[in-house]
């Protein structure tokens, strides 16, 4: 059994419903912002289990802030379509990306201070 990692099981949820949320852009054909939330918003994790493999502490930490810079990009995406009066409301998908990017902070600040 694998030990349980949060940060790299919320990432992958995370993605699941970008993904979806990207399917419902596209059928109202919304397709460039589809494409660019998609792109970012899988990148999270995509990121998050590279930083996995990580060949040190500071490639770790490297990773992990673009990790980091995606779930922010994705952020922007979620608030044009949330602003946007014709796109369907993201806001459970921007809830969702909270924790994730406090995640994020946790994670970096730790390993940094690990690294001392």
């Amino acid at each position: 059994m694998e030990k349980e990692n949060a940060i790299l099981d919320l990432s992958f949820e995370f993605a699941l419903e970008v993904i979806a949320y990207c399917e419902l852009l596209e059928e109202k054909k919304r397709f460039v912002l589809a494409q660019q939330l998609l792109k970012s918003g899988t990148s999270i994790g995509a990121n998050v289990r590279e930083a996995q493999g990580a060949e040190s502490k500071p490639d770790f930490i490297h990773k992990m802030k673009i990790a980091a810079k995606e779930a922010e990009e994705t952020d922007y995406w979620l608030l044009l379509c949330k602003h946007s009066p014709s796109y369907p409301n993201p806001d459970d998908l921007l809830e969702k990306l909270v924790p994730i990017k406090k995640l994020f902070s946790r994670i970096i600040s730790t390993t940094k201070n690990n690294l001392r």
